[in-house]
């Protein structure tokens, strides 16, 4: 790819509204400081326990037990890590990812990196639109169709948040993300999981390799769990906290920012495990390993548990995980245009245009095709996202282990291995996929 020598000006940040709006204490206890960078984290997190990571966990579970947990747990662990490097990206230089991208590369080659995002963010706004539309259907039996064209209405929401202040849009995250945490762990102790299972499933197996089928999900729960806009939308957000210029302030802010993502992205792991728990306890065990779709799983958690409020809690975090998508998915959206192409559009219109974009797809699937076709586009919109993902992985690894560029802040040798590593798997995988799939449509 062609490259430009990083510029020493400034640029204009993303998401002007809000950057270096939240204050950070200079003085008293240390906990007062740390709690002042608690927030970005959580809105990261909401990426990684959104609708498409539901039908990539429940069809796991379902079909393959407690076997896929270890795919959960290694993806998590790669998004940590990354998440990381975008905080030490933020910090360092003042720059996101996409206005990283944009003054190294080409014109050219920023303008197909915006593209392949914006296709990323699609994919996950149709994920996002999908889920909380059955949301819809499943708690007040509002028509799949209709509820498609009812979840627009977002957009009212984030207006109303970003006019009271970015902290307001964290708190509202933060509760329903906690809401989706409390459903999903009263379902597992509901479901009574064989918890020495649980504890094999999260040991690597090879058979997800061997079993195309296998890593086709696999492949899905990865692009559901590390998800590119996240990468994009960290790198920015983490820049509300107005931080002191000096180099210990910046060391500070790195070191509390990674904790809050870390701790954030832990809860992540929870809940997508959980999700895969439920469906393995609950549908694998008695042999119904044709379940694969949030609609199927909703009508039979509560017979087969035995539990009647057990289905309208899966459909209530299932609700909560689709509005609380929305939002970060709209936020990532600006970032991307802004960084990479300089293209301001108000917060509304971005919204507009990104869910029509995943709105003809989601109403052409279910007017044609019915609405129980809905999961399988669900996993499909994540096998999407994981094959978009090193088109931000490798930059954001090239631009953290650049001393020019990071000046003291640079990946220490051992963490530009292992960031090297990921993004070498995370490649190897997608290209592993695609030969399995084109093998399996050629047979």
């Amino acid at each position: 790819m062609t490259t430009n020598p990083p510029s020493p000006t400034v640029s204009i940040p993303s998401l002007p509204e809000v950057y270096r709006t939240i204050e950070i204490p200079t003085s008293g206890a240390w906990w007062k400081r740390f709690f002042a960078f608690l927030g970005p984290g959580y809105l990261v997190s909401v990426g990684y326990m959104d609708p498409g990571n539901w039908a990539t966990d429940i069809a796991g579970g379902a079909k393959f037990g407690y076997t896929l947990l270890s795919v959960i747990l290694i993806s998590n662990l790669m998004a940590i890590l990354l998440q990381s490097l975008c905080v030490r990206l933020g910090v360092a230089t003042g720059r996101d990812l996409a206005q990283a991208c944009r003054e190294y590369y080409s014109k050219p080659v920023s303008i197909a990196l915006w593209i392949l995002c914006e296709i990323a963010i699609v994919a996950c706004d149709l994920a996002e639109l999908l889920g909380s539309a059955l949301a819809l259907n499943l708690l007040f039996g509002i028509p799949m169709a209709i509820g498609v064209c009812l979840t627009t209405a977002d957009v009212l929401l984030l207006l109303w948040l970003q006019n009271k202040g970015f902290r307001y849009t964290e708190a509202i995250v933060v509760t329903l993300v906690a809401t989706i945490a409390i459903c999903f762990g009263a379902q597992v102790l509901m479901s009574q999981p064989d918890w020495l299972g649980v504890a094999g499933g999260l040991v690597p197996t090879p058979q997800v390799l061997a079993n195309p089928e296998m890593l086709y999900i696999a492949m899905g729960i990865l692009g559901a769990t590390v998800m590119p806009h996240n990468l994009y939308l960290h790198s920015s957000i983490v820049q509300t906290r107005a931080w002191n210029a000096s180099e210990a302030d910046k060391h500070q802010a790195i070191k509390y920012a990674t904790i809050d993502s870390s701790v954030a992205l832990s809860l992540a792991f929870f809940v997508n495990a959980a999700i895969l728990v439920v469906a393995a306890a609950t549908f694998h065990r008695v042999g119904r390993v044709d379940v694969a779709d949030i609609r199927d799983a909703y009508l039979l958690l509560s017979p087969l548990l035995g539990i009647s409020v057990a289905s309208t809690l899966f459909a209530l975090a299932l609700l909560a995980s689709g509005t609380a998508s929305t939002l970060t998915a709209t936020l990532a959206g600006q970032i991307v245009m802004e960084g990479f192409i300089h293209i301001r559009l108000p917060a509304w219109l971005r919204r507009l245009v990104t869910r029509l974009l995943a709105l003809v797809p989601a109403l052409i699937t279910i007017v044609y095709f019915g609405e129980s076709s809905t999961g399988s586009l669900l996993v499909l919109s994540q096998v999407v996202l994981s094959l978009q993902l090193s088109f931000a992985v490798i930059p954001l690894i090239i631009f953290t282990s650049d001393r020019a560029r990071m000046g003291a802040f640079v990946n220490p040798k051992w963490l530009t291995a292992i960031s090297w590593a990921v993004g070498i798997v995370i490649a190897a995988l997608n290209g592993w996929l695609l030969i399995q799939t084109f093998s399996t449509v050629l047979r």
